[in-house]
């Protein structure tokens, strides 16, 4: 292909990139909703604040530390990890597999005082109830499961950059798109739940349902044992849809009202297909990631080349860190949608706010961290903007809500 034919393509693509991105962007919440500011100290109770934004720095300091790591882990590699190529007899494409197990082997091992760290954090803060051992073999579990990922990754395409040259990055990115939608089709069948059994529980997920226009199981997981932390999730795609509610948002910490909330906002996530726009999602970065991967190994002899492994997976991991404020706006901008739509199911400002406000005690969450921190770390919206909303809500719909509110369960 003529270098003004691939310019044209280029281009051809950026646009419906361009387009994609708009139609996936498009949300129900109002354009005009304007978030007042919330005076953080006043809201939120002091000790709670405190203990907090004690954790939060913690927590965030450590994440640096791993990121540090895992750069200097993985650039090393990229520098020298090519002389392992020349000393293997598995061939290109095992070469360039084993190449992968050995950096991901060479990072587990440099994340262990990281990861005995953090789990310390947590277990001073009460957050997390794993063991130190637990936490060190079920890293390993990760990177093995990771590892398996990046084998087929590097499979794929290893193969096609040797079969196609320096174009592999245009039929690879359908194929990581085709195993993210796999991935997360099967995920909702790999998690251990079970049914609600309570009939008050049952009455309010049967009326969001309702309301929504969603109907799907709503289970339970049991997580108790691992953490206190409260949390709730919608996963799956087509028949494998569904809501997964911890347990710990059911121990008593919380209303039944301010469960309603959470019930509401999952249901909000499938009512938007937020599940289906993050596979949408994931395929507009698929592709560019996957061309400035192609561009940036060629030095190596490109991607058809185990010597280029190396360079592939440190450019990888630079993008995705360069990716991760594109990614958190994205999701903290569906999360917001989430919310808006359990303010419209549920009709109910005050368990709503009462939900918010509890996090900053109940999850630790800084209601306004750092701008560094927020657009690096926060994948949801800060306490102060989802209390800022349920205000601008209630004063768009204060009568209706009233009404809407005393025929609740």
């Amino acid at each position: 292909m003529s270098r003004r034919a691939a310019g044209a393509l280029v281009a051809c693509l950026a646009a419906v990139w361009a387009v994609c991105a708009w139609l996936l962007w498009r949300s129900s919440v109002p354009s005009s909703l304007h978030l007042a500011h919330i005076d953080t100290a006043a809201t939120y109770p002091a000790a709670a604040l405190h203990r907090a934004d004690g954790y939060d720095r913690g927590a965030s300091l450590l994440w640096l530390a791993g990121v540090v790591i895992e750069l200097v882990v993985f650039a090393l590699y990229a520098w020298k990890g090519a002389v392992f190529a020349r000393e293997s007899a598995a061939g290109p494409v095992g070469t360039g597999l084993m190449l992968g197990m050995i950096g991901f082997g060479l990072l587990w091992l440099a994340e262990i005082p990281a990861t005995v760290l953090t789990l310390w954090w947590d277990r001073r803060y009460g957050v997390s109830h794993q063991s130190y051992v637990s936490a060190i073999l079920g890293g390993w579990l990760l990177l093995g499961f990771t590892f398996l990922s990046l084998c087929a990754a590097l499979a794929v395409v290893m193969g096609l950059a040797r079969w196609v040259g320096d174009w592999w990055w245009l039929p690879a990115a359908p194929v990581f798109v085709g195993l993210a939608t796999l991935f997360t089709f099967v995920t909702p069948y790999l998690i251990q739940t079970h049914p609600i059994e309570d009939p008050a529980l049952k009455s309010i997920v049967a009326q969001l349902e309702r309301r929504e226009g969603v109907h799907v199981p709503v289970r339970i997981e049991d997580i108790s044992s691992d953490t206190s932390l409260p949390n709730a999730e919608a996963t799956g795609l087509g028949p494998s849809r569904r809501v997964i509610v911890w347990s710990t948002m059911l121990d008593g910490r919380f209303s039944d009202g301010e469960i309603r909330v959470v019930l509401g906002h999952e249901l909000g996530h499938l009512k938007s297909n937020h599940i289906w726009k993050s596979v949408g999602w994931y395929a507009l970065f698929a592709l560019p990631g996957a061309y400035l991967i192609s561009r940036i190994t060629r030095r190596r002899g490109g991607m058809g080349e185990p010597a280029a492994v190396p360079l592939a997976v440190f450019t990888l991991v630079v993008l995705s860190l360069l990716a991760l404020p594109f990614q958190n706006a994205i999701t903290r901008h569906m999360e917001a949608e989430a919310d808006w739509r359990a303010l419209q199911a549920t009709r109910d400002p005050k368990d709503a706010s009462a939900l918010f406000k509890s996090f900053v005690g109940e999850a630790l969450s800084n209601p306004s961290p750092p701008t560094w921190e927020y657009l690096l770390l926060e994948d949801h919206p800060t306490i102060d903007q989802r209390v800022a909303m349920v205000r601008a809500w209630q004063a768009r719909y204060a009568t209706s809500a009233s009404a809407s509110e005393a025929q609740l369960p």
